[in-house]
């Protein structure tokens, strides 16, 4: 085997000792790399392969393989062909709870279950700060199995819209905001010491701590030890167990707050903002009022709201998600690099931009400081709900014929459900009010591309899309 927990390929291994009617005896597995073999590389079997179908076995086979050949026991491919031989002449053999094999191989499955639900529960990710300005983040961690290809999916749909990399021991995984790949593994010193997301985790720590809860047995089965030193908030574990009983008697003591100021201050304005709707009357009003808007708190920290600009009745309105660092200190949309993206794609593919109008689905700057510099943040679902409502009346005032979702969080906002790239680029939708949308790629996801083929191939299909965008413009143009 070259690889310790590549599924497909101990299927396709085992599918031509099947054909060959080699018994499990008869077979011994082992990595390309295992010196300690009995068998020379030279005395390898050269099977031919397998090119009809051999054999059959139960689904639940396949879904128990691909969990059980994670794990690190020397045996486990042995166990598989050992159990996927005996299927061949008994298919109800995984019913039999009595039979040995059947029972490491459970015992398999959960080690490697609990090993990825660990994985999920303990990575904990750094930031780290290039010359681009991107925020990259990246963590080292220590599974006791090979579970960081089983497990990584779900830190990509978790933190979708972060760049970041899973170094351990075996491999390294890595998402760039829209594919997930794997590479060779790494070391403890390839991850950054610490930086200031792990005051982030100890602050988090230290406010869910609750002393009259506490149950220091529970919490080392819950956090085993082993996991400690990779963990930033490990640290404060021994002062906050030493001070519980003090803090549970402060904790008594304390008297019930009140309400939050700011969810005070939202109520008393909701009135106002209903009755302030009804009071814009024309996209100037309404790039006037959304300087007063407060519907969501992003407003606090940014330096002003980023309205849409371009004609009053442009063809077309391309929809980003929110402004970048310096469109909020200059107040105009896509005028940093992603704007010089589009800017290029769309004179490049022959759309008029003066009959352009450009906005984003959320009108404040989103960020997180480090340092002087201020990082992008995505906006949340709400945050995005909020900012709907400027979003609406800016297409009711410039009735566009086309509107181009650009990236995940536009289109979410403009179709009112979550929206998938891939699965709706390259079509037009309408929309209720007739409206053809198309969806595509945000031109910072170009940016974010670190090799250059794969930045080529992207451009291509991001122009691709705008070529769909400038013949059903010209369409609608030529019908009325």
């Amino acid at each position: 085997m070259q690889s310790p927990n590549d599924f497909a390929e101990w299927r396709s291994k085992a599918r031509q000792l099947l054909a060959a009617g080699l018994s499990p005896e008869q077979v011994e597995w082992r990595m390309m790399d295992d010196a300690a073999s009995l068998l020379d590389s030279d005395d390898a079997l050269d099977l031919p392969a397998a090119t009809q179908p051999v054999g059959s076995v139960p689904r639940q086979f396949l879904d128990l393989a691909e969990q059980a050949i994670c794990h690190t026991d020397p045996a486990r491919f042995s166990l598989l062909y050992q159990l996927l031989w005996a299927l061949q002449a008994d298919s109800q053999l995984l019913a039999d709870a009595t039979l040995d094999a059947n029972s490491l191989l459970t015992k398999r499955v959960s080690a490697v279950r609990r090993d990825s639900h660990k994985m999920k529960a303990f990575v904990r990710f750094k930031s780290i700060a290039d010359d681009s300005g991107l925020e990259r983040y990246a963590a080292w961690f220590e599974p006791e199995h090979y579970t960081l290809e089983l497990t990584a999916p779900f830190f990509a749909r978790r933190f979708d819209g972060m760049m970041w990399a899973i170094v351990t021991p075996y491999r390294s995984a890595y998402w760039d905001g829209e594919s997930l790949a794997f590479g060779p593994g790494g070391s403890k010193s390839d991850v950054p010491q610490d930086d200031a997301v792990e005051d982030d985790w100890k602050t988090y720590f230290s406010s869910i701590f609750n002393p009259a809860r506490l149950k220091v047995a529970m919490m080392k089965s819950e956090m085993p030890m082993k996991y400690w030193r990779n963990l930033p908030e490990a640290e404060l574990i021994a002062p906050l167990i030493r001070n519980a009983r003090q803090m549970e008697a402060e904790m008594i003591e304390r008297t019930a707050t009140q309400p939050p100021s700011r969810h005070l201050r939202q109520q008393a304005r909701e009135p106002d903002l209903i009755e302030n709707a009804a009071e814009i009357t024309s996209l100037a009003d309404a790039r006037s009022a959304v300087q007063g808007c407060q519907r969501c708190p992003l407003y606090e920290h940014a330096t002003q709201a980023v309205f849409g600009e371009g004609p009053q009745h442009a063809d077309v309105m391309f929809v980003g998600e929110q402004p970048g660092d310096q469109e909020d200190l200059a107040g105009k949309p896509f005028i940093g690099p992603a704007g010089k993206v589009l800017d290029a794609a769309v004179e490049k593919v022959g759309i008029d931009r003066s009959r352009v109008y450009v906005t984003n689905a959320v009108k404040h700057f989103k960020f997180e400081p480090r340092g002087k510099r201020r990082i992008h943040q995505r906006p949340d679902g709400g945050e995005v709900q909020a900012c709907k409502f400027w979003l609406n009346l800016e297409i009711g005032f410039v009735k566009p014929k086309v509107i181009v979702a650009l990236g995940a969080t536009a289109a979410t906002s403009l179709l009112g459900r979550t929206a998938t790239i891939g699965k709706l680029r390259g079509a037009p939708i309408t929309m209720d009010d007739g409206t053809i949308l198309f969806v595509t790629n945000h031109p910072s996801y170009l940016l974010r591309i670190p090799d250059l083929e794969g930045k080529a191939r992207e451009q291509a299909k991001f122009e691709d899309d705008l070529i769909l965008v400038r013949e059903a413009i010209a369409g609608l143009c030529t019908r009325h």
